[in-house]
């Protein structure tokens, strides 16, 4: 075992595995998982046009994102990441299977806190509520992104640069917890057998994180790996029927309202709190946050 783990992999070998296990994973998976749902929903008379514009809205979101994620994410975060591999990092590490294993590791714990920020803080909520705004839950719902999705994670990441993980591993680490989480999207797989739900993240689990149900706020967070939420006190288990959405719904499927609500919701909220201070602290408060004495915004 040890000497596998050691083992030295090349990059040709081990973007390869990225890209089969990634990118075509939208042509084997994704898509036809889709499909299966959408012949579900038709089967069971939920076929509507409602469930079609949003899905619709929810790749357009992602068109949204993907270009902001370009522009912003892959190449100002790429020259990021190397300038401090270069320049502070610990001694770099080769690329064996122990390091790739603890990079995707330590990505997927990483994801759970940014995960967990992002539901927490002001404006990591106006950028992801967009992604929860759907009352529906399907493949399509995992696409559905919010403007700062790509770049307040950042914040996260870098620490995996610091320890001397190469750049370049750390982003496809990163692109395997999404894509893992991608296919947790759908009503379709119940739950599965109790191993598997005590130690991965399911549909069931994820199915949980995003209700609107009380009991479902701010659970779940996890990308791979439930037993962080286990281990940090915001596991929940699937019991009450989901009710997917957010706790003041969206009602519309025009993908530039569904795109950029959270930033407008918030912005509106700033201009109703009083005082520079406090305006600040709304960023970094939790998103239900005002100041004692304005009362109720």
């Amino acid at each position: 075992m040890i000497e596998f783990l050691s083992k030295k992999i090349n990059w040709i070998d081990l973007e390869y595995w990225f890209y089969i296990l990634n990118d075509l994973s939208l042509l084997y998976v994704i898509i036809p998982f889709f499909i299966l749902e959408l012949i579900r929903y038709a089967y069971q008379k939920q076929l509507n046009k409602d469930l079609i514009l949003d899905s619709i809205a929810n790749v357009i979101t992602f068109g949204a994102f993907f270009i902001i994620e370009i522009i912003l994410g892959i190449l100002a975060v790429t020259k990021l990441y190397f300038w401090i591999y270069q320049n502070f990092s610990l001694p770099h590490l080769e690329l064996n299977w122990a390091t790739i294993i603890s990079c995707v590791i330590l990505a997927d714990f990483a994801y759970y806190w940014e995960h967990r920020m992002m539901h927490r803080i002001g404006i990591g909520w106006a950028t992801h509520t967009v992604h929860h705004s759907s009352p529906h839950f399907n493949m399509s719902v995992a696409y559905r992104f919010g403007p700062f999705d790509a770049i307040l994670p950042i914040l996260f990441s870098l620490p995996l640069v610091l320890l001397g993980f190469d750049p370049i591993l750390v982003l496809l680490s990163e692109v395997f917890v999404q894509v893992f989480q991608t296919l947790l999207h759908t009503e379709i797989v119940g739950k599965l057998v109790k191993p598997v739900e005590y130690i991965f993240n399911t549909p069931s689990h994820h199915r949980v994180h995003h209700g609107s149900n009380r009991q479902y706020w701010d659970k779940n967070y996890a990308g791979i790996f439930i037993l962080w939420d286990r281990m940090l006190g915001t596991f929940e288990p699937e019991k009450e029927k989901v009710v997917y959405g957010i706790s003041e719904p969206l009602n519309s499927v025009n993908p530039i309202k569904v795109f950029f609500h959270g930033i407008v919701r918030f912005f509106k909220k700033l201009t109703q709190i009083k005082g520079f201070k406090n305006k600040l602290l709304a960023f970094i408060k939790p998103p239900d946050w005002i100041p004692k004495e304005q009362g109720k915004v």
